[in-house]
């Protein structure tokens, strides 16, 4: 047995009062008249006993009632498995409202539980406590303390929701907001489903936090997701056939056959054909789409599945550009062979540039700019050609014979490449194809002995710096690099070992090397060119930087929601922040004038509530030890007394009321009722 305010014992002393009463009033004698005195002596006895007995009850029941009153003002309590804390409290009640908490339970939706659970926890607390209602949304009308009365409203106002939070991230929001409480006693509930793609709070460690979890379990539910989709090339082009790969998942532990995958694009929707997933795995489908128009293009593919189905369709969008362009920087001489290279395909744009006469400001147009055997790179034109690489563009580099290597391992340093070192006028022959990389991926069927490899008269050896992280293409037979490929940020750097010059370099003549070198060169990128984005996480949207005044803003725009995203300029592109604020799958448009959209783009919902693996009661318990408390409260009608229970103890304050109130019933009948 405790106390919550011991306090009040020391009214305890004030037992004497009673005492004091009993010794003063019923020690008052009282005449009583009589006319015979001869049963004087009996009745005096018989009197005097059952006033003192009488007198003896009263004063016991005075006593009860003065010790029950005071226990009332010290309220005792006996202490369940926490430990009670007196004081204010500040509270704060997350609310898991993602997609799986759309489930059923065994009566209803378990937002609908999750919602009577919180109302629960909340009247189980006195007026003077403070509350926090959080959700997965994070809004930041939730970042504050409220009162009772405000905490069941914003309860009430809470819907279903495409976010998905880490419970990690989940508590360390509780624990900013219950920071900024007055109180020392802070209490944390999560109430959620508990899936174990979101559960991480092993490592938490906070012993001034009191941590409730409060599992709800759904029916067990079958689901299969489209998972991703991407192309297998990089880039799109009219009049070509690109192979789109769709990953498809089974949640379940039993396979699934007859699953329907279908497309729709241009208005149309086409069939692709039917799928069976083993239990608990994915497949990966193929859909070869042949692009027939150029622009931004939107499509939309669909299984069918039920009852879970937030995760069935998967938007995306691809632009295919009008053309590709290409630029040549050489010494005033164009290469008739690169010429020709493009020349039979009408969708390569090819430029020539003297070095001395380079537009920097349209450098950005091209696709691809070839660096052919210039002798000499300068501080600006290096300088350019870095930040067109970093920017996403795809620089090929032919050094001259008579190169400045001072210039070039300048360049070269600024982009991160290795160096070049002395020229030298020696016979090597090519020996290895990097079939792995993009460049060379999927050009051979079958790499036959009589392919003939690029053949060097003169060439540079180049440097091996751990640190500059080649990607070779094309490799010496001695071991040395004729082409490397260089990431870097955005773009590539391809640097060839050897001039282009056709007397130094016979790779112009190599035909089944040199056109699919330049073509998939030209149309390889290592941008990020995704054609999906994901609701709820922080994505960053990139576009060319359009904005000419000042009061221009970049808009987005959907089906039923339009909104201004964060913008920042950085030179030459604008990036996008989305912060949360797209809340539907589906598209969405980027632009300046309505009329002109300038960018389409595909937002799906998380596919982490897809997995419908959660941890019951008793694994949740296992996986948390004693860093918090499982309330398992699958068979409890209501939270309220449990609650109570565990943040006050088991009070008795109002049976003592009661019990006061009782022994001064049975004084007053005493006195009232019992004749001496």
């Amino acid at each position: 047995m405790q106390f919550l305010y011991p306090q009040f014992l020391w009214a305890l002393l004030a037992l004497a009062i009673p005492i004091i009463i009993h010794l003063f009033y019923f020690r008052r004698f009282k005449k009583v008249y009589f006319t015979n005195v001869k049963f004087l002596k009996e009745i005096k006895e018989e009197t005097s006993a059952r006033r003192k007995l009488k007198n003896f009850l009263t004063l016991l029941m005075r006593l009860l009632a003065f010790v029950a009153l005071i226990l009332a003002f010290a309220q005792p309590f006996l202490p369940q498995d926490t430990v009670v804390k007196k004081g204010d409290k500040a509270v704060s009640i997350y609310i898991d409202n993602s997609f799986s908490m759309s489930a059923l339970s065994e009566d209803v939706p378990l937002m609908e539980k999750a919602r009577q659970r919180a109302r629960e926890i909340v009247e189980a607390y006195a007026v003077e406590d403070r509350f926090q209602i959080i959700t997965s949304d994070f809004e930041g009308r939730h970042q504050r303390l409220v009162s009772k009365e405000d905490a069941l409203t914003l309860i009430d106002e809470i819907k279903i929701s495409p976010a998905v939070r880490a419970l990690s991230k989940v508590l360390n929001r509780q624990i900013q907001t219950l920071n900024t409480a007055t109180s020392e006693n802070k209490v944390s509930y999560i109430i959620s489903d508990f899936q174990k793609n979101i559960t991480d709070l092993k490592d938490f460690r906070d012993t001034t936090l009191e941590l409730n979890l409060l599992p709800l379990q759904s029916v067990q539910e079958k689901n299969i997701s489209l998972d991703s989709a991407w192309f297998e090339a990089p880039v799109q082009m009219i009049n070509q056939t690109n192979t789109l790969l769709v990953k498809v998942k089974n949640h379940s532990d039993e396979p699934a056959d007859n699953i329907r995958l279908t497309i729709k694009q241009d208005g149309q929707i086409k069939p692709v054909g039917t799928l069976s997933i083993p239990a608990n795995t994915s497949v990966t489908d193929s859909i070869n789409l042949t692009i027939l128009r150029t622009g931004w293009q939107e499509a939309t593919l669909s299984i069918t599945d039920y009852p879970v189905q937030f995760d069935d369709k998967f938007y995306f969008t691809y632009n295919v550009a009008e053309e590709i362009n290409i630029l040549v920087i050489n010494d005033g001489i164009s290469n008739k062979y690169l010429n020709s290279a493009f020349k039979g395909l009408s969708y390569f744009k090819i430029k020539n540039q003297s070095a001395n006469q380079i537009d920097y400001a349209g450098l950005s147009a091209n696709q691809l700019i070839i660096l052919k055997d210039i002798k000499s790179i300068s501080s600006g034109l290096g300088f350019e050609l870095g930040q067109y690489v970093r920017n996403g563009g795809n620089l090929l580099v032919f050094p001259a014979a008579g190169a400045n290597l001072d210039s070039y391992r300048s360049f070269l340093n600024g982009v991160q490449a290795n160096e070049l070192q002395a020229y030298e006028s020696t016979s090597r022959e090519v020996s290895v194809i990097n079939t792995e990389e993009f460049i060379f991926q999927d050009v051979f069927e079958n790499i036959s002995r009589n392919i003939k490899l690029p053949v060097t008269q003169g060439n540079f050896k180049v440097s091996q710096f751990g640190s500059r992280q080649e990607e070779r293409l094309l490799t010496y037979r001695d071991g040395g690099s004729y082409l490397g490929k260089y990431a870097l940020e955005k773009g590539h750097l391809y640097l060839c070992a050897a001039p282009l010059d056709e007397s130094v370099n016979n790779l112009v003549r190599s035909g089944e090397i040199f056109i699919p070198m330049l073509y998939k060169m030209a149309i390889s990128s290592a941008k990020d060119q995704r054609i999906a984005y994901t609701i709820g996480k922080d994505e960053v949207l990139e576009t060319d930087n359009r904005i000419t005044e000042s009061e221009m803003v970049y808009k987005i725009k959907g089906t039923q929601e339009e909104f201004i995203p964060q913008q920042k300029a950085i030179g030459p592109s604008m990036v996008l922040g989305i912060n949360n604020q797209i809340k539907e799958a589906g598209f969405y448009q980027l632009y300046l004038d309505p009329a002109e959209p300038l960018a389409f783009y595909g937002f799906n919902f998380d596919r982490r509530e897809s997995e419908l693996a959660y941890l019951n009661e008793d694994m949740l318990a296992s996986s948390v030890g004693k860093l918090a408390n499982v309330i398992k409260s699958q068979s409890l009608a209501s939270l309220t007394p449990l609650i109570g229970d565990r943040s006050r103890g088991v009070s008795f304050w109002r049976w003592c009321l009661i019990a006061a109130l009782l022994f001064l019933l049975i004084e007053t009948l005493l006195l009232r009722l019992w004749k001496v």
